[in-house]
This record gives structure tokens, C-alpha cells and sequence, in this order.
């Protein structure tokens, strides 16, 4: 190698290298992030190999003897593995289809109101409810659904104009994933419109203004300008959720169900909390992660390269 390949080799390591002296309050914040990252997502990444052990806390992580894949094919044999996966594929999918689109809606039509007061008000109301425990929103969905004196069936038996009438929404296994889905977008629809009003924002406002000169309406204008105008924004937020397709929302599933649902309710995360950890199976539990890990992994990668071929947006 001669002197004219080492300099230009040498030269983009400089530049980095003033860069950082130049701005090192800037590079000095990714201290705390990159902190955290090392110590709670990439060290616990060590511990990770009692899933292929038989894991024993007097014998530690190092100390228990390998098993290979016994963790996973006992999961994979679960009298409830099915069920589990079924459900869990199902919330976390009409979840998917529902919250997205109703959070497109909501971002688009605060942009498009022109009412400053009326546009702060909704907004703040969608957002409300994301900062909410779903212990609180569970509490709040007792005082709606309740069987005996709850408002909604207050108002069926009203309409009805029978005293004994009343559905018991959180005990049956017809209307329990309703409930699970509609409390799931009503919590998060309005945080999850924040990325898209910020996309929106970045749209050029002539756009608008010429398609007003030719007479285009309100809809021909969201429909042909805000739109594909957001659509690798759409994309990026979609990819990214199924990459979490298997997790179906541990917190809400907790608070909500109960043994009469058990059919209609339990996922995986609930099922790895009653064996894995209420049973001090932390190996089964950690293998359990791991597929997860893997089939979202998988997920996003297949994801992502049909929407690149077909679409010609994508995530990478």
C-alpha cells in the first residue's frame, strides 16, 4: 500500500475525529443512551443462552448443563401452543389493521381542521389516554361494562326496556376481543397520530394550493397529495409493528382476562408469565423470547422486501 492509499484510507477517520471534537456536546448526549442500550438490551444478551440449558438458579447461567432445543420443542409441544399463537397473531394483527388506519385518520383531519381551538381540544383528548395505566383504564372499563351497574348496559336495559337485561363484556368469549381491540385504539390512536402529524407537517403547502386552482375537493386532495405524500411514513410504522407481531399487549391482556375467556384471551406473554415466571421456569421463558425475537426479526426482513419491490418504499 503506498503513501497515496494511506492518506485517503486515514483521511474520513480525521474528519470524523473533528467532527467529534467539534460538536462533543452533541456526541457526549448519546453517553446515556448508549449506556443504556449496553447495559439492558445488549448485556442481557450473554444470559440469553439458558435458553438451551437446563437452567438451575443454585448452579447460575454458566454452571447449568445444555439441553439444546428442549425448551423450544417442549413450548412447541404445549397442549395450549396453538391456541396461544392463534391469539396472539390474531390481536396483535387487528390491532394492526384498525389502530393504524384510525390513527391516519385522526392525524389527517386535525391537519386539515382549521379551527385552532377545536384542533387543540381533540388532540388533546386522543392523547389522554395513552399516559393512562391499564389498571386506570381498566377501572374505567368496569364503570362502562360492568353487568350489573354499568353505563352501557344501564342504557340497554333502558332501550330494551328490560331490567334484566345486561351483557357481561369481559366474561364472554364473543365480546371479550371486541373489548380487547376497541380499548386498545382508543388508548392508543392519538399517540400513535403524533408520528403522522409530523409527516404531514413536512408536506409542501403548494401542492394544496395548486390543486385548489384546478378545482380538486377536499378528499381528491387527501386522497392524491396527503397520502402518497406520507406513504413511506405508513410503510416505516407498519414494518416496524410487525416486527412485534407477537406481542400482543401483555399489560391490557392481564388486566382483562379471566379464567371464563382464558380460550379467547391467553398469549403468549400471559402464558410465559403464569409458566415461566409464577413456575420459575426462566429457561422455557427465555426460549419463548427468543422465538419471538426471531419470527419478528423474520417478519420485518420478508416485510420489507415485498413492500420494496412492490411499493419502492421500504424501511431499509
Amino acid at each position: 500500500m503506498n503513501a497515496q492509499e494511506t492518506t485517503v484510507l486515514t483521511a474520513p477517520k480525521k474528519d470524523l475525529w473533528k467532527n467529534v471534537k467539534r460538536h462533543y456536546s452533541v456526541y457526549a448526549l448519546l453517553i446515556i443512551p448508549a449506556v443504556y442500550y449496553a447495559i439492558f438490551k445488549y448485556g442481557p444478551v450473554i444470559n440469553g443462552q439458558i435458553a438451551f440449558k437446563s437452567f438451575l438458579p443454585v448452579d447460575g447461567i454458566w454452571g447449568s448443563s445444555w439441553i439444546g432445543f428442549t425448551n423450544f420443542i417442549d413450548f412447541f409441544h404445549s397442549f395450549y401452543f396453538v391456541e396461544l399463537l392463534r391469539n396472539t397473531i390474531l390481536y396483535s394483527l387487528a390491532k394492526l389493521l384498525i389502530c393504524v388506519p384510525l390513527s391516519i385518520i385522526l392525524a389527517v383531519t386535525l391537519y386539515e381542521c382549521t379551527h385552532d381551538i377545536l384542533r387543540r381540544v381533540v388532540q388533546t383528548l386522543a392523547y389522554l389516554p395513552h399516559f393512562l395505566s391499564w389498571v386506570i383504564m381498566y377501572g374505567i372499563l368496569l364503570v362502562l361494562l360492568a353487568p350489573g351497574d354499568g353505563l352501557v348496559n344501564a342504557i340497554i336495559r333502558y332501550v330494551t326496556g328490560n331490567p334484566m337485561a345486561g351483557i357481561d363484556f369481559l366474561n364472554e368469549t364473543h365480546w371479550f376481543p371486541v373489548i380487547v381491540i376497541v380499548s386498545d385504539a382508543w388508548k392508543e390512536m392519538g399517540w400513535a397520530a403524533i408520528i403522522f402529524i409530523a409527516a404531514l407537517m413536512g408536506i409542501d403547502p403548494s401542492l394544496f394550493e395548486a390543486a385548489m386552482v384546478e378545482g380538486a375537493s377536499a378528499v381528491q386532495r387527501v386522497w392524491y397529495i396527503t397520502i402518497p405524500s406520507i406513504k413511506p411514513v405508513i410503510v416505516t410504522v407498519v414494518l416496524l409493528k410487525l416486527g412485534t407481531v407477537l406481542d400482543a399487549g401483555f399489560n391490557q391482556m392481564y388486566m382483562l382476562y379471566s379464567v371464563p375467556v382464558y380460550s379467547v384471551a391467553d398469549i403468549i406473554d400471559t402464558w410465559v408469565y403464569r409458566q415461566g415466571l409464577q413456575k420459575a421456569q426462566y429457561a422455557l421463558a427465555t426460549a419463548v423470547g427468543i422465538f419471538k425475537g426471531v419470527i419478528g426479526m423474520l417478519l420485518v426482513m420478508t416485510s420489507n422486501a415485498v413492500v420494496k419491490k412492490i411499493a419502492d418504499s421500504s424501511l431499509l
